[in-house]
C-alpha cells in the first residue's frame, strides 16, 4: 500500500475576489506501514491536505495514487477508496449520533455495503481493539467520557476496516491522561494490525514519541519532509515558521552549552535519559 501524492494544489473560491491557495505544487509518499505526522500551524493545510487522501476534497489539480491507482481515473470507485482510508475528525465524537454505541459503530460498515452479520461481527471487533468495556457497547454515547467517545468514533472508522487510518487532531480537549490513552491506542493499532497512520498534531512531542516520519507544512508547501530526529535537528528553521522542537530536546541542547556530552538530537524523554545518565556515568 502506498499514497502518493503528485504536485496537489487546491484552491479554495477559485475565481473569485475570497480566491485562497490552500495547497501549493504538495508532492510526497505515504509508504506503507508509515506512522506521518504532519505538523504546522494553522492554516498551513494540514486539514485541507488530509481531505485529499480519501476524496473529500479533490485537487484543483495534479494527481493522488492509491495503491498505483490515480482516484481521479474515470470510474475509480471511490466509495471503496474511503473504507481502505479512514478519517477521524477532530472532536469526532461530535458525529456520534445512534442510540447506542454498537449501532454506532455499525453505521459505516453498513455504509460500505457489508452483510448484516460481517457489519456486526466488525463493530465487535473494532469495540475490542479500541478496549471499550463490554458492560458500555449497549449504552449512549452521549453518557460516556470524552476519551470514551473518542475511542468509539475511532472503533467506527475501524469497524470499515481500514487500511490507513487518517486522524485530524485525535487528542483535542482530552486531559492529559485521555491524550496518552488514544495515542497509545493508536500506536497499537499501527504496531498490531500493520495500520498505516497519519497524524495530525500540534503536540512536537506526540510526534516525537510516536511517528517515524514526519512532514511539515507550512504555507500550503511541504517545508520539510524526514525522520523525526532530522526533522528536530533543524530548530531554527520551525521557529521561523511558528513551530519548535519537542521540550526535551531544548533541555539537551542546554546541557551541552553547559559542558554535558549529551545526546542534542534526543526528541524523546527515553532517549534523554539514556543520554544523561552515560553522561553522567563518564564524567
Amino acid at each position: 500500500m502506498s499514497i502518493i501524492l503528485d504536485h496537489v494544489n487546491y484552491v479554495y473560491s477559485k475565481g473569485t475576489n475570497d480566491e485562497i491557495k490552500a495547497l501549493d505544487d504538495v508532492s510526497f509518499e505515504i509508504r506503507d506501514g508509515d506512522f506521518l505526522g504532519l505538523i504546522g500551524h494553522t492554516g498551513s493545510g494540514k486539514s485541507t491536505l488530509v481531505q485529499h487522501l480519501d476524496g473529500l476534497l479533490k485537487a484543483s489539480s495534479g494527481h493522488i495514487y492509491y495503491n498505483g491507482e490515480d482516484i481521479y481515473d474515470d470510474g475509480y470507485d471511490m466509495r471503496a477508496l474511503r473504507g481502505r482510508i479512514g478519517l477521524v475528525f477532530q472532536y469526532p465524537e461530535h458525529q456520534l449520533f445512534e442510540e447506542d454505541v454498537f449501532k454506532d459503530v455499525c453505521f459505516g460498515p453498513r455504509n460500505l455495503g457489508m452483510s448484516e452479520k460481517d457489519t456486526e461481527l466488525a463493530a465487535y471487533s473494532a469495540l475490542r481493539s479500541v478496549k471499550l468495556p463490554d458492560d458500555l457497547y449497549f449504552a449512549s454515547p452521549f453518557e460516556l467520557s470524552g476519551g470514551q467517545k473518542r475511542r468509539v468514533a475511532i472503533a467506527g472508522v475501524l469497524a470499515m476496516k481500514p487500511e490507513v487510518i487518517v486522524l485530524d487532531e485525535p487528542t483535542a480537549g482530552l486531559d492529559p491522561e485521555g491524550r496518552d490513552e488514544i495515542l497509545d491506542l493508536v500506536k497499537e493499532l499501527h504496531d498490531g494490525q500493520g495500520i498505516t497512520v497519519v497524524l495530525v498534531s500540534h503536540s512536537m512531542e506526540d510526534v516525537a514519541n510516536y511517528a517515524d516520519h514526519i512532514i511539515v507544512m507550512e504555507k500550503g508547501r511541504v517545508y520539510m519532509d524526514g525522520a523525526p530526529k532530522e526533522i528536530f535537528s533543524h530548530v531554527s528553521e520551525l521557529e521561523s515558521v511558528g513551530l519548535a522542537a519537542p521540550g526535551v530536546t531544548y533541555i539537551m541542547h542546554e546541557l551541552h552549552k553547559r559542558g554535558f556530552d549529551v545526546d542534542t538530537t534526543a526528541t524523546t524523554i527515553d532517549e534523554a535519559v539514556d543520554s544523561i545518565i552515560g553522561a553522567v556515568w563518564n564524567v
